[in-house]
């Protein structure tokens, strides 16, 4: 097989990914798709890369690998629109993209410098793969789901949050000049 075959068969994959993707997220909720197309990820990425395999099983596992590698970002528009009131929300997911790709970037080197003597390059971007996927499960865990919430939800929500802050801001203000007086 050509290399031609192996893309082809990862890029059909990603594209059922993104789709399947986001279904996920929009029937089982943010948090569950995340980790679940994660965890699915990185038990291809390993057997892809530790499992010595023959060149047609690697065409096969492309499919699957492309699949879940890209069903996992399916559904991170959503959930960084939800996570900002719509007064920032453009400002916030463009850093939090951002900075997601510039610690990406790093992820390259890293195998580099591992595989320079020091591991084979299938264990280096195996290591790699793996912490990234580790950190995708652990963020998303941390993340509140936001399954079904309206935007302008989280602008009321935000606004909510935003007075309640101010009160007791207030209050604390109001009992600290009392005390000193």
């Amino acid at each position: 097989f050509g290399t031609s075959a192996y893309l082809g068969a990862m890029i059909f994959g990603s594209f059922l990914g993104y789709v399947c993707g986001s279904y996920a997220t929009d029937r089982f909720g943010r948090r569950r798709t995340y980790i679940v197309f994660s965890l699915g990820a990185l038990a291809m990425a390993l057997s892809y890369m530790m499992i010595p395999i023959s060149n047609a099983s690697m065409l096969v596992l492309s499919f699957p690998l492309g699949m879940l590698m890209q069903g996992m970002f399916a559904g991170i528009g959503a959930t960084i629109s939800e996570a900002y009131p719509s007064s920032v929300r453009a400002t916030g997911y463009g850093i939090s993209y951002n900075v997601g790709r510039v610690i990406a970037s790093f992820f390259p080197l890293t195998v580099g410098a591992l595989s320079t003597g020091h591991v084979d390059l299938g264990i280096a971007i195996a290591v790699v793969a793996g912490t990234g996927y580790a950190v995708v499960i652990i963020a998303a865990s941390l993340l509140p789901e936001t399954k079904g919430i309206r935007l302008d939800e989280v602008d009321a929500q935000s606004v909510a949050e935003a007075e309640a802050h101010a009160a007791q801001q207030a209050s604390s203000a109001g009992t600290v000049g009392s005390r000193s007086a």
